[in-house]
Formats: structure tokens, C-alpha cells, sequence
């Protein structure tokens, strides 16, 4: 039925997950062979269950059936969660007490992909180098064998509950129009927030993984043209979005403005600051200077780090930190909530922030330090020259004499604004951001680099 693929496709397996296009990077043989793999190696390590579970998408239900049955072939016992969004697949091996286990999901990305999040034990997603080191040990097949069992589990009811023990309202009866994308969150969304005491407009409500209404990214603003209208047109107070797999949340003002994950990040962290002993909180290096003045004005402590789910969920439970997260929607709770990411519980907390408050979202944000900036700019770039150019953009800023950090790419540092050019670790793109001071000076500085990754881009 299935067959080991031997020319397996090199370039998906990516910084953060193992992702790439159906059925022409990614098939029902290279599950098979990834499960194969992942079977093995956790059961050398002395594992011999795991979770798995997947999206919405058209080609999920056929990758799924592959890749448990190669991980059952080794003789590793599966828990069968089945259509889940990721964060529920999260709380499932929370639940469970399994930490080894995989999620078939693409995430945001265009309807034709998929992949698969993996873990292989307590540590959480594998990232970096030990995508690359589990590429080699498939290239190898030195696969066990076995017969594993598989049990179905229905993780619902549990995250329900998880939901249900967490918020505490206030008197303040929020407006909110959701919008789940056509995505995995449509089978669970509307149930959720009905248990709240709000005023709950949905669209695009219904699971389809052709995801035909718009794009599942929440944080690119184009993609939520429709939720402002429906914001407007229903005179919402808020309006919040979802993307394909569920962990990424993102959110529109009742007058239709979009806020961007950093600003967002402004509110929670002016919200819980007096309410928690750990002052510090982590953002990525895209984050505005907005959210790192916020922190400081506070009395807080801001913790930059690198861009990407996997690192920066690792680096909050590491730290022990009470917040953090990411521009690109990923933000994880650790006050009172497990430290996995979820769009929908990132919603709720904003619900429940405004609840007990008469303020707007906009009125959330006054005082803050504003600068002018773009969006995330991204640039076609094949996988295997874009860390190159990253490289030449480096020397580029060397060779200025200018002040720059490479946690993450490389992020140019001037007294009245920033550059960042860094390769993505989800497809073949090379992404820049830039803010400053002035619109003048972040023209300026936008034509600057962005000359330079055309320059290197050849």
C-alpha cells in the first residue's frame, strides 16, 4: 500500500517543521516514510507511544492514514486524535502525560501544502538542527519494526473544560465578530466562545480546507478585508480572526483598524504586569520598539529573541516566563494557562481584557511610543541561495560600520529606527521589516536594503 520513499524531498524539512507542497513535495509514501522514521527514533530513545492528529486540509485525511501506519509499523503504539486543531492536539499530549507525537498541518500556508509539527519527547516541536539530524536518520531506513496499536481519543470535551475554568468576565457585554477561515478552528470555535457571556457574530465559520473565502493567515492585513465589514456592519466592538491550524490569532478594532500581534502584546503585558511575580517577557526580532519601551516603561524587562514558534514556546517555558510571543501571531500564557499557543484562547483573553473595561481597543493603546512601520515584506528567494544572500546582507552591514545583531538574520540597529532582512524557515522567502522615527527616514531605509536583497538575490 505504501512504499518507502528513498528520494525523499530534502528542502521540506524546514527550520521549525517538516513542510512543502501536495502531492508533489509531499505524498502518502513520504508520510509513510516520515512515520517510519519518527516511530523508530522515538522508540530507540525508549518511547513507545505518541499522539498524533491532523488540520483541514484535502490531503490531511490520506497523509495522516500513511504516517500512522509507518509509525505503527515499528511497534509504537498511536493515540488517534483525528481532525484537532493544533492547539487541541497540544493539550492532548499535556493530558496525556505523551509528549512524543506529530501534527499533519501546514499551518497558514496556501491550501495545496501540508506538513507535519513533531516532537519527539518532553523538549517539544523539533526546530533547527534536529529537523536536519532526523532528515539524515530517514535517509539512513534503518527502521524498526513492530505492530503498534492504535486507540482512537476524543480531545474536545477536556479542552472545552480547559476553557471553561480560566476567564473570569467582568460586567461588560463585549460585541466580537470571529472569523475562522474556513479553517481547522470551524469545528470548534463557535462552541467555545458561546459559553462566554459576549455577543458572538461568526463568518466563514464552516470546514472547508479549500479555504475559499481568503487566505488563512490572520496577520497579514489584506486577508481580513471581510471581518472589518463585518465588524462594521454588526457595529462590533472587536474583531478576531483564526488561521488554518488554530495557534495564531489575529485582530481588527471596532472601527475596522488592524493590530498587529506587538501591539496586541502592549495590552496583555499593561494587563498582567501587576499580577505576576516574573516581570520578563519575550518577543521576536520583528516586534515593534513599540512593545520593548511599553515593557521598560513599566518596570518590566524585554527578552529579544529569534523568530519561530518552536524557539520561542521553548525559550518562555525555559525562562519560566509569564508571557511572550511573536509578530507573527504565536503568543504563549503561562499565568494561568499551559504555555501552548492558541489562537482561540488569545482571543479570549482579549475579550475578557475589554470586558472589564469600558475602554476601546484603540484607548488600550494610548500613551504608547508610536513609529512608522511596514509590514513584513517578503521576497521569492530559493531555499538554497536565500541564507546566502542573508550572509552578503551581513557584510554589507558590516563593511558601513554599522551597529547590527544576527540572533535572526540580521537586524540593522540606528538610533532612529531598524532594518531587518532574515531568511524564512517556512518557504522559499527571504522577509525584511523596517521601522523608524519618521516616514521620511523609513523610506530611506526601506530603499536602502531593499536594493541590497535585489542586489544579492541572483
Amino acid at each position: 500500500m505504501y512504499n518507502y520513499k528513498q528520494d525523499i524531498n530534502k528542502n521540506i524539512f524546514r527550520g521549525y517543521d517538516i513542510r512543502g507542497v501536495y502531492p508533489t513535495e509531499i505524498d502518502k509514501d513520504t508520510a509513510y516514510t516520515i512515520g517510519k522514521g519518527f516511530g523508530s527514533y522515538i522508540r530507540s530513545i525508549g518511547k513507545t507511544t505518541c499522539v498524533v492528529g491532523h488540520d483541514n486540509r484535502l490531503s490531511s485525511d490520506e497523509l495522516y492514514l500513511a504516517l500512522q501506519t509507518g509509525i505503527q509499523e515499528t511497534g509504537i503504539d498511536i493515540i488517534s486524535l483525528g481532525l484537532c486543531t493544533t492547539p487541541m492536539y497540544y493539550y492532548a499530549c499535556i493530558k496525556l502525560g505523551v509528549y512524543s507525537g506529530v501534527m499533519v498541518t501546514a499551518s497558514h500556508n496556501p491550501k495545496d501544502d501540508n506538513g507535519f509539527k513533531f516532537a519527539f519527547d518532553e523538549s517539544g516541536n523539533c526546530k533547527g538542527q534536529e529537523i536536519q539530524d532526523f532528515l539524515q536518520y530517514i535517509l539512513k531506513g534503518e527502521f524498526l519494526s513492530g505492530e503498534g496499536k492504535i486507540s482512537e481519543y476524543n480531545i474536545e470535551p477536556d479542552y472545552i473544560e480547559l476553557f471553561k475554568s480560566n476567564f473570569t468576565f467582568g460586567p461588560r457585554r463585549v460585541k466580537v465578530v470571529i472569523d475562522p477561515g474556513n479553517g481547522t478552528t470551524a469545528i470548534i470555535a463557535k462552541k467555545l466562545y458561546e459559553m462566554f457571556p459576549i455577543d458572538l457574530i461568526c463568518i466563514n465559520a464552516d470546514s472547508d480546507g479549500t479555504f475559499p473565502n481568503h487566505h488563512p493567515d490572520p496577520c497579514v492585513e489584506k486577508n481580513l478585508e471581510q471581518l472589518k465589514a463585518a465588524v462594521k456592519e454588526h457595529n462590533a466592538d472587536i474583531g478576531l480572526a483564526f488561521d488554518g491550524d488554530g495557534d495564531r490569532m489575529g485582530m481588527v478594532t471596532g472601527n475596522g483598524t488592524f493590530i498587529p500581534t506587538d501591539y496586541y502584546m502592549i495590552i496583555v503585558v499593561r494587563d498582567i504586569i501587576n499580577k505576576v511575580a516574573n516581570k520578563k517577557f519575550l518577543y521576536d526580532v520583528k516586534c515593534s520598539k513599540s512593545l520593548s519601551d511599553e515593557i521598560e516603561r513599566l518596570g518590566g524587562e524585554g527578552i529579544c529573541y529569534r523568530t519561530g514558534n518552536s524557539y520561542t514556546k521553548a525559550k518562555v517555558r525555559d525562562d519560566d516566563l509569564p508571557f511572550g510571543g511573536e509578530l507573527s501571531g504565536h503568543v504563549y500564557y503561562r499565568d494561568r494557562w499551559p504555555g501552548f499557543d492558541s489562537g482561540l484562547y488569545a482571543g479570549l483573553r482579549m475579550l475578557e481584557i475589554l470586558s472589564n473595561t469600558e475602554k476601546s481597543v484603540e484607548e488600550l493603546l494610548d500613551g504608547i511610543n508610536r513609529y512608522y512601520s511596514t509590514e513584513e515584506l517578503k521576497f521569492k528567494s530559493p531555499d538554497d541561495i536565500k541564507f546566502g544572500v542573508i550572509e552578503k546582507v551581513g557584510e554589507y552591514a558590516k563593511s558601513k560600520g554599522y551597529n547590527f545583531l544576527t540572533i535572526d538574520g540580521v537586524k540593522v540597529l540606528f538610533d532612529d529606527g531598524w532594518a531587518l532582512v532574515r531568511a524564512s524557515n517556512t518557504g522559499p522567502n527571504i522577509t525584511a521589516r523596517f521601522e523608524a522615527s519618521t516616514q521620511e527616514r523609513l523610506e530611506e531605509l526601506q530603499k536602502e536594503f531593499i536594493s541590497k536583497i535585489e542586489e544579492f538575490n541572483q
